[in-house]
């Protein structure tokens, strides 16, 4: 199996939302819950980029 490297920032925002959404375990998010939620994906998502390498 491959290990892939995350960089810190994208591992921080996904424990970041895996400590948000465990909280909420059980029952759909409120309104501003899920704004948060989303606020939290766009921080992890940029934290990751697009997927491509970067060039040199």
């Amino acid at each position: 199996m491959a290990t892939t490297c995350v960089p810190d920032a994208a591992a921080v925002a996904n424990e970041q939302i895996r400590q948000f959404m465990t909280a909420r375990t059980g029952r759909p998010l409120w309104a501003d819950e899920a704004a948060e939620y989303e606020r939290l994906l766009a921080v992890w998502a940029a934290a990751v980029g697009d997927g491509t390498p970067p060039t040199p």
